[in-house]
């Protein structure tokens, strides 16, 4: 799988580029508060960039990149000069993840603002053709973003998916996230003195204790994503071309790759996520190994042919 930090990186650099350009150069210090960059990090990415440039890549097609005293410096980049336009996929994503943000209460009124902006620029009618509710409906959710604003320790009966069993923690909740469709506190666990991320869904009992804490000046990006036990359920499967997107939707090792298709390893809790892949990918997707969701398959597929007899 391409690794999230190369992800970040490379989105990183092509921020920097026309920005850098657009200035006429720009102070260091300034690029590493904006960008979030340390020193070194910076460094690093400008010697990247002094690498790159038009086919060819003699010195002379080779873009200037680097740090002339207190000053970062960009040339002979001028076809990075305008920051890449959105396609309109990438526009909606925009727009919907703002609306994500001011629906789950954690928005500044610039973002807003710069959300009803853009809608009226790309989406006139949107206000009865675009709708994202991530409100959740949690009895718990709403105590526990008051308890990390006000900082104030929760105490959460929990019940772990992958080992079915459930604990009793007092946890300092940081942040109250949204992402993969559900919602997550992400903070500090005192039974085990260390940073976890709970699923907020899971959390059977929950009490808010007077005892505050002191939140992390800077946190760490919780990195929620879904990390493989002994007891999942292992499929081997095969996609065309047409479904490689898969690769970048769901957690998958890519076992082989070919002109005509891509085989992976797919890992899961519940073979319903698999087998309901499988099934909205039709020809595009063949299962190869994995007795557990071939029964699922069969199983939904009877349910849906006796519903429409």
């Amino acid at each position: 799988m391409t690794s999230d930090r190369t992800v970040t990186r490379l989105s990183r650099i092509l921020a920097l580029i026309p920005y850098v350009l657009a200035k006429d150069g720009a102070k260091v210090s300034e690029i590493l508060e904006r960008f979030d960059y340390t020193e070194a990090e910076l460094t690093r990415d400008l010697n990247t960039v002094f690498f790159c440039g038009l086919p060819g890549y003699t010195p002379g097609d080779l873009m200037e990149a680097y740090i002339d005293g207190d000053e970062v410096i960009i040339d002979a980049a001028d076809y990075f000069a305008r920051a890449p336009r959105l396609t309109s996929m990438e526009a909606l994503g925009l727009i919907a993840a703002g609306m994500a943000i001011l629906g789950s209460g954690q928005g500044s009124p610039e973002l807003g603002t710069a959300v009803a902006k853009l809608t009226k620029a790309l989406l006139p009618d949107a206000d009865t053709t675009i709708d994202v509710d991530v409100s959740g409906d949690s009895e718990n959710l709403a105590a526990l973003k008051e308890a990390a604003t006000n900082r104030n320790v929760v105490r959460i009966t929990y019940r772990s998916l992958a080992h079915e069993e459930e604990t009793v923690r007092d946890v300092e909740p940081w942040a109250v996230v949204t992402t993969l469709g559900n919602w997550y506190v992400h903070g500090h666990c005192r039974m085990v003195d260390a940073e976890r991320v709970f699923r907020v869904d899971r959390i059977r009992q929950m009490q808010v204790l007077d005892e505050e804490f002191e939140r992390p000046e800077k946190l760490t990006d919780p990195g929620i994503a879904y990390t493989p036990s002994d007891d999942d359920i292992a499929a081997r499967i095969r996609l065309t071309p047409a479904a490689r997107w898969v690769l970048d939707y769901y957690p998958v090792d890519v076992l082989k790759e070919t002109k005509t298709g891509t085989e992976i390893r797919f890992t899961s809790a519940d073979a319903e996520i698999p087998a309901r892949l499988l099934l909205r990918l039709g020809s595009e997707g063949r299962l190869l190994e994995g007795d557990e969701v071939r029964e699922r398959i069969d199983a939904i597929a009877g349910a849906l042919r006796a519903r429409y007899r």
